[in-house]
């Protein structure tokens, strides 16, 4: 067999969520397609939202999604849990809780199976973690490696989270740093440290079910997860046509190596596609090069991005630092509606 010493960052040419097909595309992708009506279809791709809902009776409804890419790290169980954490933090994202999950697998027919055993094996770890079953899935041969999962959870229907629903007033939580596409690609060229390549993989292990669950109780809006897209992008998302978000650009967490080498013009294909798209109507003129670079790094396994009550937001972002995102900051606020969709103000 074709073997290297980087089996899997060898066979491909992207990694992470940085793989993603740009925002722009997709919207004129979908804007084409062709649907019937459902009354049951409660959030479809219509929305651009996380994932799909499904009404199943009078009180609860299915969440469906799938998310898969290629490794970003060379280690297969660690890529298998990222992979993994990331494709179910859309089911958190919209405040469900994950059931079921399937194995999406496209694997080079040249490379050992055991590198796929334990892509696998990772994943597994943090389907158990997130308390869903691992139900099968479906593998094909392919030129370059991929992992990821199609997930169902489960959610009381009136307590659906959706990204585009903010409420003006309402406080803006992130969960966790920015900068994980930098760190990566920095690593992937030889010029990361490796304090800044286990602070990006933890943050990427790490299962947004508990900031979800953090959530309980709380008046929340609107909520997202911060992948591919960046946090610029998913922020255009969730102000839509009806509100504006105002970001406190000195608050919002980063890694702190990834600042560094984005000073140092270290940058991402994908953040530029992000900035490229964000641009047309958001001016980051303000704001020092490295921290714009930080707002359009895609994310794999980003936290989320919580709108929440005003008199709330302080003791939900406490709660969720309890349980473990240490990160977690509130770093902007929704505003109504003005000429511009996202502004940036000092708190």
């Amino acid at each position: 067999m074709l073997q290297s010493d980087k089996p899997l960052l060898s066979n491909c040419t992207s990694g992470g969520c940085g793989a993603k097909i740009e925002s722009a595309a997709l919207t004129s992708l979908l804007a084409s397609l062709k649907f019937g009506s459902n009354e049951n279809l409660l959030v479809g791709f219509d929305k651009c939202d996380d994932a799909a809902v499904y009404r199943l009776d009078e009180k609860r409804s299915l969440i469906f999604t799938v998310d898969f890419f290629p490794p970003m790290i060379d280690d297969p169980k660690t890529f298998g849990r990222i992979a993994a954490a990331n494709a179910l933090s859309d089911i958190w994202a919209m405040g469900g809780h994950p059931m079921l999950a399937l194995n999406l697998v496209c694997f080079p027919e040249t490379l050992d199976k055991k590198i796929l055993a334990d892509i696998i094996a990772g994943g597994s770890e943090k389907i158990n973690e997130a308390g869903a079953v691992l139900g099968g899935g479906h593998s094909i041969y392919d030129r370059e490696p991929k992992y990821g999962l199609a997930a169902a959870g489960i959610v009381e229907t009136a307590s659906v989270i959706r990204n585009n629903t903010p409420q003006p007033g309402h406080k803006l939580i992130l969960t966790k740093a920015l900068g994980t596409g930098i760190v990566m690609a920095a690593m992937r060229v030889g010029m990361a440290d490796d304090e800044a390549v286990l602070t990006a993989v933890s943050s990427m292990e790490r299962l947004n079910r508990y900031a979800c669950e953090s959530m309980a109780g709380f008046d929340v809006s609107a909520c997202t997860d911060i992948t591919g897209f960046g946090l610029l992008v998913h922020a255009l998302e969730m102000a839509g046509d009806s509100v504006t978000i105002t970001l406190y650009s000195e608050a919002i967490p980063f890694i702190p190596a990834a600042a560094a080498y984005a000073g140092e013009y270290l940058l991402t294909a994908a953040g530029q596609r992000n900035r490229t798209h964000a641009e047309k109507t958001v001016d980051v003129g303000s704001l020092p090069f490295a921290v714009q670079e930080m707002l359009f790094d895609p994310q794999t396994s980003g936290g989320l991005l919580i709108a929440a009550a005003p008199d709330e937001a302080e003791n939900l972002v406490s709660r969720i630092r309890s349980a473990g995102d240490i990160n977690a900051a509130i770093i902007g606020e929704v505003t109504r509606k003005s000429a511009n969709p996202i502004t940036f103000k000092r708190r």
